[in-house]
């Protein structure tokens, strides 16, 4: 792990002058992290003893292949996936997200109701929320990856993952470092050492769990983090339901931006490409980690990669990106009128 490398790059004799930056708790970062995860199946189990009895709902397909499919699916349980699955090895394989009357919704969320469903993919005219999910799954593995790197010996805070366009080159993970670590810089056998530990969750084909809670029980979870309590307050206000949204990745819990993809099999290259220091108001220095991947069903020549990997080097910063990403649907939009008129 990261622990290693970053230890033989610190001054010799450091770590023994300096007091370890740890949780107030005194619990270490993975006692934290199992924390979170054993309150997150507390609350999942809850959620599903509301359902006592088994109740049938009915799901009727609307997609291109099959369709007026219906299905007879059980509420509180069932879920897109499930409705897949009646469908073809194909629809569970390619299916990243699903509408649930007209709704976003995670393949794995459960249905509560009577619905009208059909799925997305990559491969859509418009796949652009299906490309917002992957990019806001790949800063969760990043986030994941980030937090465990250094075990117990350094600590890691998590602050969020930046929702950023897909356009901007990169999914951007800000953390911050011990502060044994403040003068330390990640070198490219670092990003290689963290992208190495991307792909062991690749390869555990690990589910993304959605899941909606109070914030009650939302501060319960992360209040060992205080950016995560911020945040929490945040997404409370602006919810009209009040709910938060989390998603559970193995045994790594986070806040969720919106809908994620299925399975981290989904992802294909993957690469960690940048970290560098954000200028904030905040005491705690922060870092933010950049990287870029591309899912199974979109491959790509290693020379595109090459440039895509160069452009993901390159710093993010939200508001330029949100603001391209604006002028590109200002662009696409003109483009339409432009058709329907002729």
């Amino acid at each position: 792990m990261a622990a290693g490398w970053v230890a033989r790059g610190l001054w010799r004799g450091w770590s023994r002058r300096c007091v370890s930056t740890a949780p107030a708790s005194g619990l270490s970062t993975a006692e934290i992290a199992q924390m979170r995860n054993e309150l997150f199946t507390k609350e999942k189990e809850r959620q599903l003893s509301l359902y006592p009895r088994i109740e049938k709902i009915e799901v009727k397909y609307v997609g291109v292949s099959h369709p007026g499919a219906l299905f007879i699916m059980n509420k509180g349980l069932s879920t897109p996936y499930s409705c897949a699955m009646h469908l073809s090895e194909w629809h569970c394989k390619r299916s990243v997200l699903a509408l649930v009357d007209g709704q976003l919704w995670d393949m794995y969320k459960p249905l509560t109701h009577s619905c009208e469903i059909q799925f997305l993919t990559f491969k859509d005219e418009d796949p652009k929320e299906v490309n917002k999910a992957y990019w806001r799954s790949c800063a969760m593995m990043l986030g994941c990856v980030l937090e465990g790197a250094f075990k117990d010996e350094y600590l890691v805070t998590l602050v969020k993952a930046p929702e950023v366009p897909v356009l901007s080159g990169a999914f951007c993970y800000d953390v911050i470092l011990d502060n044994r670590l403040e003068d330390w810089k990640p070198t490219e056998e670092s990003f290689r050492t963290f992208t190495k530990d991307v792909y062991k969750l690749i390869d555990k084909d690990l589910p993304f769990e959605p899941l909606e809670v109070e914030p009650k029980v939302a501060r319960e979870i992360f209040q060992h983090n205080k950016y995560k309590l911020e945040e929490i307050e945040q997404k409370a206000s602006q919810n009209s339901e009040g709910k938060i949204k989390l998603q559970r990745c193995g045994h790594f819990v986070d806040i969720a931006e919106g809908p994620h993809i299925p399975r981290t099999s989904y992802c294909q290259q993957y690469e960690v490409t940048a970290g560098y220091n954000l200028e904030s108001s905040q005491s705690e220095l922060i870092r933010r980690f950049q990287g870029l991947s591309v899912p199974v069903a979109l491959k790509l020549h290693h020379s595109i990669w090459h440039r895509l990997r160069e452009r993901a080097q390159k710093p993010i910063t939200v508001k330029e990106a949100e603001h391209k990403d604006e002028k590109r649907q200002e662009e696409d939009s003109k483009g339409t009128s432009n058709a329907e008129s002729a």
